[in-house]
């Protein structure tokens, strides 16, 4: 095959155009056929819009911005909050390309990058649902080929000393990192990466005059204009924010109290497993070790072709940061998208390594190439895949549609005044996606029962509302209800069990209660502030 390698290289805009616009336009036939609900994340940002802040409990603000702008144009739907992720994965791979192609002059390995790109399932998810994630990873690839071009000198000229460092991608440096941080807080990892690789790349080349004041000044300018907006807000809510940060990831609160534990490893190791496939993971890995040894090796065998500066940055920016979450997960409980900012550079490795593999003799190649297509399609067409509901992943994202009907529906049966009834759950994502799906798309309450502090917390409960009735629900099939719940109603019924479907199969499962006559107390713990 080695004439495809010889069209990437010949024809890679060709290429590029043909990959981002079918992937683009498939995204957009997915969401277009409505084939999975709101992930309750999802809900939650969306929520979120119609309270615009500084910036949010446990996020930046950017998310909010986002789903507003596109909202306002396709409506209080779906595809209204999601259009937002087609847009930035389109941008993503552009600039994967135009960095990979113009930058780095490596056509063909750019072409295997968008490849797989559209086959890993991390950043397949990330261009269909509208989380924090998706405008984060966009920041995170624009301001790594920032970095990359500030270790670059002027050319020669006749006014410009070829050694000085340049000024305009310092400017980016700072814009994309503050956005990022306004995305999601994990950004703040770069301003360490970039210090990490630019003292890696010291060991082989001199860095262009000026470069670590203009760095330095660069990444303090981002960090300042991204984290400004969130330590206002903060200063305002006794910072509730960062406090909850530091207790999620375990630095603080009872999560603190053991240093090591090895029940999380495995889950956390093998979420890794899937976010990436198996096969596209040990390329990462493969690729990201030989690049390593390129910079810490005088004569190291360079198998992918990458120059001092390219594996500096790529090994940098991968197996540090991926390895962190996995060592930290002994700690911790780590969510598995944590380390998706290591999978910027470990796309790019991944496509590298793959350009080489791809030149060698042998048909097991094609095996990846059929798993990828294979990936692809399957995630698109998931409704017609005969998984088990526990073993699918998409099952949780379904029946929502059918829940907000069937709410409403109780509400004008089981109640004289339905004008007076409210809408809660006990927690942040049910009553987001509650807010998202009951017709009206009513203002919901989230109880402070049993559970940590979040958005809803800040904002008022159903004051004035007593002696209004309330419907309350919760996941899968509860018995009783708690003792909170009895303290602020006069009575309360039976639950109410509910097997949702989604497009005539069994969805979801939930329990509804009927409360009668609210008489004001509303429950708050502040013990779980973060």
């Amino acid at each position: 095959m080695s004439s495809l390698t010889d069209s990437f290289k010949n024809k890679p805009v060709m290429w590029a155009f043909i990959i981002i616009i079918f992937s683009t336009f498939a995204r957009l036939w997915f969401l277009g056929t409505g084939q999975l609900n709101l992930v309750q994340d999802e809900a939650q940002y969306w929520d979120w819009t119609r309270h615009m802040q500084l910036t949010y409990y446990s996020k930046g603000p950017l998310i909010a911005w986002i789903i507003s702008t596109s909202t306002s144009i396709f409506g209080n739907t779906e595809f209204g909050v999601r259009f937002g992720s087609i847009v930035g994965s389109f941008l993503t791979q552009v600039v994967l390309f135009w960095g990979m192609s113009k930058l780095w002059k490596r056509p063909g390995a750019a072409i295997w990058t968008l490849i797989i790109y559209n086959s890993m399932p991390v950043f397949l998810a990330l261009g269909i649902l509208m989380t924090t994630d998706n405008p984060f990873i966009l920041c995170w690839t624009c301001a790594v080929f920032a970095l990359y071009e500030a270790t670059v000198p002027h050319p020669p000229g006749l006014d410009r000393d070829s050694n000085e460092s340049r000024s305009k991608p310092f400017f980016f440096i700072t814009f994309f990192l503050a956005l990022g941080i306004l995305a999601k807080y994990t950004m703040l990892g770069f301003t360490g990466l970039a210090v990490i690789y630019a003292l890696v790349l010291m060991r082989k080349e001199r860095l262009p005059r000026g470069f670590w004041r203009k760095l330095l000044l660069s990444l303090g300018g981002g960090v300042f204009i991204g984290f400004l907006p969130t330590l206002i807000w903060n200063l305002q809510n006794d910072f509730v924010g960062y406090k909850h940060v530091f207790y999620l990831i375990g630095a603080s609160g009872d999560k603190a109290s053991h240093l090591i534990r090895l029940d999380r490893v495995l889950p956390y190791l093998g979420e890794q497993i899937g976010m990436a496939t198996p096969w596209w993971l040990v390329f990462m890995l493969i690729g990201g070790f030989g690049a390593l040894a390129v910079v810490l090796k005088k004569k190291a065998r360079n198998k992918l072709d990458l120059n001092n500066k390219q594996s500096a940055l790529l090994s940098v920016f991968f197996l540090p940061a991926w390895f962190f979450f996995l060592l930290w997960s002994f700690h911790a409980k780590v969510h598995g998208n944590w380390a998706v900012i290591s999978y910027v550079s470990g796309v790019m490795i991944a496509g590298f390594s793959f350009e080489y593999f791809w030149t060698r003799k042998g048909r097991f190649r094609y095996l990846w190439m059929f798993l990828s297509i294979f990936i692809f399609v399957v995630l698109h067409f998931q409704n017609l895949v005969p998984l088990p509901d526990n073993l699918n992943p998409t099952h949780r994202l379904k029946g929502w549609n059918d829940l907000g009907q069937q709410v409403v529906e109780l509400e004008k049966t089981q109640f004289k005044d339905p004008s007076k009834v409210f809408i809660m759950s006990e927690q942040y994502d049910m009553t987001a996606a509650l807010a998202f799906y009951v017709p009206g798309q009513p203002r919901t309450y989230c109880a402070w029962i049993d559970r940590r502090m979040n958005q809803y917390d800040l904002w008022p409960g159903p004051e004035g509302k007593e002696g209004w009735d309330s419907i309350y629900v919760l996941k899968k099939y509860k018995e009783a209800p708690d003792d909170e719940l009895k303290k602020m109603f006069k009575r309360i019924s039976p639950p109410i069990h509910i097997q949702t479907t989604f497009r005539g199969k069994p969805a979801r499962k939930f329990t509804i209660y009927l409360c009668y006559d609210y008489n004001g107390y509303w429950p708050k713990d502040e013990r779980l502030r973060f």
